[in-house]
């Protein structure tokens, strides 16, 4: 920065990641994953950025998209052929997706950071059903770790190989039984070809968290996810063990019958 004083941040990011050879493994600069460990820097005060190209925050804002809200009942027939679309980009879907997200899960969903893939679920009649998003697992997790078996070591080098799917959302209009097992089961069964199309790696397992105050996970047992424990009430971003939030069970679902071969893997 001080050789080049007129840099601007993406300009940086993107230096720093040929620098490193910081890339997906299709060989793409992971430039947006720079800038954001870049912010996490400065607001630590180890470094002073460039101000913004364009000042504000970074949330993204959310489009009201027209949707149709009238009952679906019946049986799960009744729906079929059931279609779920894999969002790509700043799409109609896409703004679908986090409309439908933002009025209607209760966590919301307003970004992403990192490896991650959007669905949204339509019936014969292209009323959407469902969303699903699927993205970073947990750094570090004692059930699912002592699960697998690996160390320090290998999960750092193998972490990219498990996502969570940090959201799933039924519309609450929607009420048909065994549909989100059955939603789940299709997913998780396109789940790998079309990450490895997007980003050029495999996935081994995937891993959710299901708040025990709001949630049974009646829909992940029925869709056969494995459920390994409980979470300590702590969060990522927990760095003094001081925040509180609420005790969450753990589920897997294994995608390869060696997975934990896989995970355990070194190098």
């Amino acid at each position: 920065m001080d050789d080049n004083p007129d840099w601007h941040r993406t300009r940086l990011s993107i230096e720093l990641c040929r620098m490193w050879n910081w890339r997906t493994d299709k060989g793409q600069l992971k430039d947006i994953a720079c800038r954001t460990m870049l912010r996490k820097l400065e607001q630590r005060q180890l470094i002073v950025l460039p101000p913004p190209l364009r000042p504000g925050n970074h949330t993204r804002r959310i489009r009201d998209i027209p949707h149709r809200c009238d009952p679906i009942e019946g049986s799960l027939d009744d729906l079929r052929p059931i279609e779920i679309i894999m969002v790509n980009g700043r799409s109609d879907s896409d703004h679908l997706f986090h409309c439908l997200m933002d009025r209607y899960h209760y966590l919301g969903c307003h970004g992403h950071v990192g490896e991650h893939m959007k669905y949204v679920v339509y019936d014969c009649n292209k009323r959407p059903l469902a969303c699903l998003l699927f993205g970073s697992a947990a750094w570090k997790t004692t059930a699912r770790d002592r699960y697998i078996g690996w160390n320090a070591a290998t999960r750092q080098g193998n972490l990219k190989l498990l996502t969570n799917n940090t959201r799933f959302l039924i519309l609450p209009w929607v009420r048909i039984t065994n549909l989100a097992s059955f939603i789940l089961g299709a997913c998780l069964r396109r789940l790998r070809s079309d990450w490895y199309t997007r980003y050029g790696h495999d996935l081994c397992l995937v891993e959710t968290f299901v708040d025990r105050s709001r949630f049974a996970g009646t829909c992940y047992q029925a869709a056969n996810w494995l459920k390994l424990g409980q979470t300590k009430g702590r969060s990522r971003q927990d760095r003094y063990r001081k925040l509180k939030v609420p005790i969450k069970d753990l589920y897997v679902y294994p995608l390869t019958a060696d997975f934990k071969k896989r995970l355990c893997a070194v190098g």
